[in-house]
């Protein structure tokens, strides 16, 4: 298999794509396994799930081979065939766990959707990316809702629309990477830490918390629905032993 799906001592959920040969390009099959393993992870008791590749690049996007093959198809086919490129975005966006995503070499194409799906994104400071989509007379048309979310129409307009290659430092400045490396599994060990620090209840309803309120107008009942989410966490027992920890300066038992 190309993808697995392993749970550390921690708790934690790394999801890996190992086609190295292939710069972990994907393809039907491995766009359905990545499915399967994400949907499973997403009803386990985990901390985080990472997402990462093996091997010097983390992934050049769709397999041009198989690209071909779509070519050759109909409308309806490739539709359900674009289909699955959605539901693989949407099932990692939608994912209830903090996600994060490490990133070496070179991320093109359809690789862009998954970076941007993710919560938190890392990369190794030689990193390279680009939305090479149309220098082959395509688009990233499935992938688009989540990259204009992460940099911004304004930087949309420009590297959809050239397919410019840019480096770790640019797609940091355009939101698309949150920290830029030299080390990248140590960033990775770290930032995970961090996420573990924190009360695994709180983690998650601060993601939903973040779905429910990102780009909402605030009216009233916008209003109250902030209010009713932080009385409900306030007298959980994971907020009370929180708040009884850091008044009784003494590590939470979830740190133990």
């Amino acid at each position: 298999m190309s993808v697995t799906l392993q749970i550390t001592k921690s708790n934690v959920a790394v999801l890996v794509l190992s086609r190295p040969e292939k710069r972990n390009a994907f393809n039907s099959e491995v766009i359905q396994e990545l499915i399967k393993c994400i949907e499973h992870a997403n009803t386990l008791d985990i901390r985080a799930l990472v997402l990462k590749t093996e091997g010097k690049h983390f992934s050049a996007g769709a397999d041009l081979a198989w690209m071909k093959s779509m070519a050759d198809n109909n409308v309806n086919d490739n539709l359900a065939d674009s289909m699955q490129l959605a539901k693989l975005m949407q099932v990692l966006a939608t994912s209830p766990h903090p996600t994060i995503c490490a990133v070496q070499g070179a991320a093109f194409g359809g690789a862009l959707g998954l970076i941007a799906c993710c919560d938190i994104a890392i990369c190794q400071d030689n990193a390279q990316f680009c939305l090479s989509e149309v220098k082959l007379g395509l688009i990233p048309a499935v992938i688009s809702p989540y990259v204009i979310k992460a940099i911004g129409e304004r930087a949309a307009r420009r590297y959809f629309l050239t397919a410019e290659v840019f480096d770790a430092h640019t797609a940091k400045q355009l939101g698309l990477i949150h920290q830029v490396t030299g080390n990248l599994e140590c960033a990775l060990d770290a930032m995970l830490q961090t996420l573990i620090d924190n009360g695994p209840v709180a983690v998650k309803a601060a993601k939903a918390l973040i779905n429910d309120v990102a780009n909402k107008e605030i009216t009233d009942e916008l209003i109250e629905l902030t209010a009713h989410r932080i009385a409900k966490i306030r007298v959980s027992d994971e907020g009370q032993e929180g708040l009884s920890a850091f008044f009784d300066k003494r590590p939470p038992q979830w740190q133990l």
